[in-house]
């Protein structure tokens, strides 16, 4: 049987909750920062409203597996993706404002039903997984502070 297992990082962004938070609820400058390994698809129109579907589908030539995704929880500045696929688990995007701009906080909490999966992941993706996470909010970031300058 897979443990739950957690994944979280966080980064202090120059920019206002509010232009964080667009970085990762509006598709268009989503697809600024995500890993271009990874292209995220909504099912019908794209929402982060609560009940949501989308898919990322990870761009392996041939394989392309896919995470279903919903949107289980959404306040302002936040929003929480349940996912089911090869992993299984929730997906926390969180803005903290602080005095000096706003905190972002990634949480990723998952298992792996699949136990040939769980180890070839343990082999070879969780340490890529875990700097990808890092990779991923330092462009966030920058893409925020980007638009925040640009108003």
């Amino acid at each position: 049987m897979s443990n739950l297992e957690v994944f979280e990082h966080s980064i202090l962004v120059n920019a206002t909750a509010t232009i964080v938070e667009q970085c990762f609820t509006d598709l268009t400058l989503m697809h600024r920062w995500l890993n271009p390994a990874l292209r995220c698809e909504p099912v019908d129109s794209w929402s982060t409203d609560i009940g949501a579907q989308s898919r990322f589908v990870i761009q392996i030539p041939v394989l392309q597996p896919a995470l279903k995704i919903i949107v289980i929880e959404r306040e302002p500045g936040l929003v929480v993706w349940q996912f089911e696929g090869f992993f299984k688990g929730c997906d926390r995007w969180e803005c903290q404002p602080e005095s000096q701009g706003t905190r972002l906080l990634n949480r990723f909490e998952f298992e792996i039903p699949n136990p040939l999966i769980q180890f070839g992941f343990h082999q070879f993706a969780a340490k890529w997984t875990e700097a990808d996470m890092q990779a991923q909010l330092k462009r966030l970031k920058r893409v925020a502070e980007s638009v925040q300058q640009g108003q």
